[in-house]
């Protein structure tokens, strides 16, 4: 069984009575000539050269001492951006627009020419029969985070469409809180099947095609706000504009280019907050919670 019947409703609760929190031990002795960056496994898993140099293109784009925080799902991240101890993070659109009203669209990834992307159900290679998740009642099933737009939130809305939840659809589902360790299950047979991002699963398939070897996606959803970079809306206003050009200008400089191509995307964007109408739309059918 899933840990959590709703752990939006209680993550939204939980992150609001922290407002008045005193900072969390990351903050204590840093100034804000400090930048934090938050970034979860679920995106960035073992990639530890790609994070280096990201890091030092945004110092040198910046002029300012960038620190990455990673933590190990997106309810930790998110909860740092509320209590102030984090400045800026990689998140989901889920988590972004449950949390509207203290996080600011800061870019947006450009993936084949647009800030759109989808999930992917993916089952063993062997299986040729499953073509949707309704083929996979009691089954085995693996979710990447309880706060992934295509890890969770899209299969779950699907399993509504049928009338049903995951915890009384699948014999088993669990986190794995990475979308590469959701391809991992699939493939070493611990699970049936999973929900990932599509993104991650193409630059999988393109850079390390040993990691989706004997695993096929059986289905991909339409297109949703592709996972944005947000900032808290209490960040100073100039650090803020810093960043931006920062990331936005990304593909017009040789050391920027470069951690593009390592995280296989085009560029970083502006894109409107419409963008996300989908996923809010969800988040309202699937778990009520105002948008």
């Amino acid at each position: 069984m899933l840990r959590s019947r709703n752990p939006i409703r209680r993550l939204v609760l939980r992150t609001l009575g922290v407002c008045g929190v005193a900072p969390f031990s990351l903050a204590i002795g840093q100034a804000q000539s400090t930048l934090r960056f938050g970034t979860t496994p679920v995106f960035l898993n073992d990639h530890v050269e790609t994070t280096a140099r990201w890091r030092r293109y945004l110092v040198d784009a910046t002029g300012t001492n960038v620190q990455f925080v990673q933590r190990g799902s997106y309810g930790e991240i998110l909860e740092l951006l509320m209590r102030n101890d984090l400045d800026a993070a990689w998140v989901c659109g889920y988590p972004y627009v449950i949390s509207k009203a203290r996080l600011e669209l800061l870019a947006t990834p450009i993936y084949h020419g647009k800030p759109l992307y989808q999930s992917y159900l993916i089952v063993p290679a062997d299986d040729e029969a499953t073509r949707s998740i309704a083929d996979l009642r009691n089954s085995i099933y693996a979710f990447s985070d309880p706060l992934s737009n295509s890890g969770y939130l899209v299969p779950k809305s699907e399993l509504l469409r049928l009338g049903t939840t995951p915890e009384a659809f699948f014999r088993k589902a669990f986190f794995t809180f990475s979308h590469r360790k959701v391809v991992d299950a699939v493939r070493l047979g611990v699970a049936r099947g999973g929900s990932v991002d599509g993104y991650v699963w193409d630059t999988l398939a393109k850079q390390q095609p040993e990691s989706t070897k004997g695993v096929r996606v059986a289905w991909r959803s339409r297109e949703f706000g592709f996972p944005p970079v947000v900032v808290r809306k209490t960040l100073d206003g100039q650090l803020t504009a810093t960043l931006h050009r920062a990331f936005v200008n990304m593909a017009r400089t040789h050391a920027g280019q470069d951690v593009l191509t390592r995280l296989n995307l085009d560029g970083f964007g502006d894109a409107p907050d419409s963008t996300f109408d989908g996923i809010a739309a969800m988040v309202r059918q699937v778990d009520g919670v105002k948008t």
